[in-house]
């Protein structure tokens, strides 16, 4: 069994074509996939731990390091949200989920926070445990792909996962998208998932996640995503009868990353 198995998700890489980048190194005990399918090698998994991540994140053998060293000093921890730095210094963490009385969705945690459970990572990095994906099961790709981490982290937390924050556990974050996400989350338009982009995909997670319970106060905030809301409600229904109906997600673990 490997240590690290490190998948790249980019939506221009063509396998067929073998238009794929070479890995910045080799190891006997890491992985590589560049891939522009989700679910594609999902079963090739060998190694204890998996990382998903953007192109634009830096993986080294520094970052390696520390996430070896986070894993092995939390064992009983399933994934881990690493924190962000963009090459200008900027900040991208985890996220805990905004409660329904303030309208749901979610809610970046603050550079300086403490060790911490998160309900979901930034959408370019996450790591989970190779038995906690096999309990979860596949991405969900009919969401976009910055969606689907979260969407993820969530059906993980109804199968027993939890996702822990850990301050010196980072990574860098190298092109200009990164920066183009800090930009993004500060602006009027960005109060969809996790500040990027869609407002329509917080909703369809939030509903698939927790039901009316949560989708219904974000819709009443944000008007524009009732009519998404209101198609394909019994796929949904069944998708999130799939992940919740032997639920393991306590009520005291789900305020625990429910913002204040």
């Amino acid at each position: 069994m490997r240590q690290f198995d490190v998948f790249v998700f980019d939506e221009n890489y063509d396998e067929a074509q073998g238009k794929l980048p070479q890995p910045p190194f080799t190891d006997p005990e890491l992985g590589w996939f560049f891939t522009s399918n989700w679910n594609k090698h999902l079963d090739e998994i060998e190694g204890e731990w998996v990382i998903f991540a953007h192109p634009s994140i830096k993986i080294n053998r520094n970052f390696l390091n520390n996430v070896a060293e986070v894993t092995d000093s939390f064992p009983m921890v399933d994934a881990f949200a690493p924190r962000i730095r963009t090459d200008k210094g900027k900040f991208l963490g985890g996220y805990l989920l905004k409660p329904a009385a303030k309208g749901s969705g979610f809610v970046e945690i603050d550079e300086n926070a403490p060790l911490r459970y998160v309900a979901a990572p930034h959408p370019f990095l996450a790591v989970f445990s190779r038995r906690i994906i096999q309990r979860t099961g596949g991405f969900d790709t009919t969401l976009p792909e910055y969606a689907r981490l979260a969407d993820f982290t969530l059906r993980m937390m109804h199968a027993g996962g939890k996702m822990f924050s850990v301050p010196y556990l980072v990574a860098q974050a190298t092109n200009e998208e990164a920066e183009t996400v800090v930009s993004n989350a500060s602006s009027e338009k960005a109060r969809g998932l996790m500040g990027v982009r869609d407002l329509k995909s917080t909703a369809i997670v939030l509903s698939k996640a927790f039901g009316a319970e949560a989708s219904v106060p974000f819709a009443l905030h944000h008007p524009s995503v009732i009519l998404t809301l209101l198609r394909n409600r019994k796929q949904r229904k069944e998708k999130r009868k799939a992940a919740t109906l032997l639920s393991k997600l306590k009520a005291d673990f789900l305020k625990e990353v429910t913002a204040k």
